[in-house]
């Protein structure tokens, strides 16, 4: 799967549990790496990233989309490929991972765990095959994550929009007196303790249930998923990747 390795690791939101996750998992398979992070005194500083890349580097960014647009931009300019993780975008970041792409390698995915694309494609199949079927979907994550519903959980929401026609409307939590709509989905998140990320989509109709069920037990699967991305975007050409293309 993996070609070869980058000279060095860039690790952007070098501070964050995952930025230190990453760091930690890259030095365990003996690569070079460089912190970066615009808190950290002893990390070089988002402002003086571009004159500290060299070639050969790839960067890794688990920050947070004001600040990964910065990070966007001089991958773009030094040509450095970028394998991004930051969840949470408007459209300005959007635009910013396009304009990036133009002029490097860009890898995004919401979720670098294997078991997450396992999942997507069984999703796929099961709302394929369960035309009419009532959709919930519940994610959960530790008390610090910004962003609601994750990346994750609105990435698996498209899927589900793809395989019904029309899309679904999107129930964000239940109260009072709301009978349940057909043709919708029901998204409910929650926020509690230190949990790495666990997603349930529940499909449910003619008498039976049916749930697909992804946990993840420890960060580790997303630092070691994001690596293998670093590693394979090595030599691409510029452009716009998926996770599931290195899989």
């Amino acid at each position: 799967m993996v070609a070869e390795s980058p000279t060095r690791v860039v690790v952007t939101g070098a501070t964050g549990r995952m930025g230190q996750t990453v760091l930690s998992n890259a030095r365990g398979r003996g690569l070079a790496t460089l912190a970066v992070s615009e808190s950290d005194p002893e990390a070089v500083d988002g402002a003086e990233l571009r004159d500290a890349l060299e070639p050969g580097d790839v960067l890794v960014d688990f920050s947070i989309p004001e600040s990964s647009r910065g990070y966007l931009a001089t991958a773009g300019e030094s040509g450095t490929p970028i394998v991004v993780g930051t969840t949470g975008y408007g459209e300005s970041g959007e635009q910013a991972i396009e304009t990036a792409a133009a002029e490097t390698a860009v890898l995004r995915a919401s979720n670098f765990a294997r078991g997450i694309q396992a999942l997507t494609g069984a999703l796929r199949e099961a709302v394929s095959a369960l035309p009419g079927y009532d959709i919930e979907l519940t994610e959960t994550h530790h008390n610090g994550k910004r962003d609601a519903p994750s990346g994750t959980a609105l990435s698996l929401l498209s899927e589900i929009d793809a395989e019904r026609d029309p899309a679904p409307d999107r129930v964000y939590g239940r109260e009072g007196h709301a009978p349940r709509a057909e043709e919708s989905v029901g998204v409910h998140v929650r926020r509690a303790g230190g949990v790495h990320g666990e997603h349930e989509i529940m499909l449910a109709g003619n008498e039976e249930i049916l749930t697909l069920t992804h946990r993840a037990e420890s960060r580790e699967v997303f630092a070691a998923g994001a690596l293998d991305a670093a590693a394979w975007l090595v030599g691409r050409a510029p452009g716009y990747y998926g996770f599931e293309e290195i899989l």
